[in-house]
C-alpha cells in the first residue's frame, strides 16, 4: 500500500521559511508525479507544485514561483517543499499527492500539514 506522510509544519513569521517533507512508500514512485497541493480555511484545495519523480522536472503555480522549491530524494522516497519568503496567504493545510503516469490511475494524498504565517 501507498502511504505518504507529511511532516514540516508549523508557526512561521512573515518572511520566514519552512521545509515541508513528504515520506512516500508502497511504491519505488519511478512512475509518478509527486504534488503538493494547500486548502485555507474555507477555500478550494489547489495545487502548489509538481515534480516528476523519473528525471525531477518541476513546476510551480504562480503565486509560489521564485520562493517555493520542491525537491525529492530518491534515496529516502522522500519529496521536499522548501518555502522561503512566506506570507499570511501562504497559510494552509499543505497535503503531499501522488499520481501515477501516464493517466493518474493512481492517485494518492497524505493526511496534510498545517503551515500559518504570522503577519
Amino acid at each position: 500500500q501507498v502511504q505518504l506522510v507529511e511532516s514540516g509544519g508549523g508557526l512561521v513569521q512573515t518572511g520566514g521559511s519552512l521545509r515541508l517533507s513528504c515520506a512516500a512508500s508502497g511504491s519505488s514512485f519511478s512512475s509518478y508525479v509527486m504534488g503538493w497541493y494547500r486548502q485555507a480555511p474555507g477555500k478550494e484545495r489547489v495545487f502548489v507544485a509538481q515534480i516528476i519523480w523519473s528525471g525531477g522536472s518541476t513546476y510551480y503555480a504562480d503565486f509560489v514561483k521564485g520562493r517555493f522549491t520542491i525537491s525529492r530524494d530518491n534515496a529516502k522516497n522522500t519529496v521536499y517543499l522548501q518555502m522561503n519568503n512566506l506570507k499570511p496567504e501562504d497559510t494552509a493545510i499543505y497535503y503531499c499527492n501522488a499520481k501515477s503516469l501516464p493517466r493518474a490511475t493512481r492517485d494518492y494524498w497524505g493526511q496534510g500539514t498545517q503551515v500559518t504565517v504570522s503577519s
